[in-house]
């Protein structure tokens, strides 16, 4: 199935925020002759194979997907590990037998009425005034045009972090490969043209469509509040479209809470995960990851799951961090 009958099935059924990263490069897709969807999935280590975000189709036809991808992996001599999962996939993961437990969550605001008045948004104000006072301004760019300016972003930026870090992978946003014409890029630069940030913003279908706040990069020397800016930009231009949402995405080890764990959830799982959350700083800044995004006002909190067919093994788990380069 190619990039733009893939995105035709996403449109149509995807209600995971961050279903369009099922249009990454180096993802495949499983599909079934009869049924109006798609899996996205990634081989990982010699018995793994990891799926993103549950199967993509009709309500009637998601479980029968879901079948059909296990008997695949099985003729493969591979188990299934589900990531990015809503709590409607978790549910259905755990019918089929899966050991599910949440992983983190899915964070968002409404567009209509968005607006950063009031004492809470101070902070914020004046991060993206002195962005302006130094000289920052935003435009949306066409990938085309900046390729060479964002890819020296992004050496900076990775060079910054340290030598032990290395970029995440499948679960995070990309620049270029089929689908990158239905993303929306824009790029903070400083008073003499030179590239200073950059958020990338992909496509969000279903009941709280809108856009996702993706792949951002920002220079260390960067003006304090370019990032902002770059997002009050995007909001006011969204706005102008009346997109419905903005999303913020995934973020790892956060939200966790008893009362979001499913039916059958692993007590040692939830125990591992919630160590990662309180000293994982090193795998994932899940903190500044959530202290960025929760600035904006969020008023959308949604769990997000894990699931690991035939219970959690080390194998499983140590496959599906050297995919996402978290290993």
């Amino acid at each position: 199935m190619g990039s733009d009958a893939v995105h035709d099935v996403l449109a149509r059924h995807a209600e995971n925020p961050s279903a369009f990263l099922a249009l990454n490069e180096g993802t495949q897709h499983f599909t079934v002759p009869g049924i109006d969807g798609v899996v996205a999935y990634r081989l990982a280590g010699r018995r793994t194979v990891v799926q993103l975000g549950g199967p993509f189709a009709a309500s009637d036809d998601r479980s029968r997907l879901l079948r059909a991808f296990l008997v695949f992996a099985a003729g493969r001599g591979r188990r299934v590990v589900g990531v990015q999962l809503m709590r409607e996939d978790a549910e259905l993961y755990a019918r089929h037998g899966f050991t599910v437990n949440q992983f983190g969550a899915d964070y968002a605001r409404a567009l209509p009425g968005f607006e950063l008045r009031g004492k809470k948004h101070m902070q914020l104000r004046n991060k993206i005034s002195r962005a302006r006072r130094a000289g920052v301004t935003v435009a949306e760019e066409p990938l085309v045009d900046v390729a060479a300016d964002l890819d020296d972003i992004d050496r900076v930026w990775l060079r910054a972090k340290g030598a032990h870090v290395k970029e995440l992978t499948f679960m995070v946003g990309e620049r270029g490969g089929p689908a990158q014409g239905r993303r929306r890029l824009f790029v903070a630069r400083d008073a003499d043209g030179g590239a200073l940030a950059y958020v990338s913003f992909s496509p969000v279908y279903g009941a709280r469509a809108g856009w996702l706040h993706d792949l951002s990069r920002r220079r260390p020397d960067a003006p304090p509040g370019a990032l902002e800016l770059i997002v009050t930009t995007a909001v006011a231009t969204f706005q102008r479209e009346a997109a419905g949402h903005l999303h913020f995405g995934f973020t790892p080890f956060t939200s966790l809470a008893g009362e979001h764990e499913v039916a059958g959830a692993s007590r040692a799982a939830g125990r591992i995960i919630r160590f990662l959350a309180d000293h994982g700083a090193r795998i994932y800044p899940a903190a500044d990851q959530l202290a960025y995004k929760e600035k904006w006002g969020l008023d959308e909190v949604e769990p997000e799951y894990v699931a690991f067919q035939g219970g959690i093994r080390p194998r499983a788990m140590w496959a599906l961090l050297r995919l996402t380069n978290a290993a």
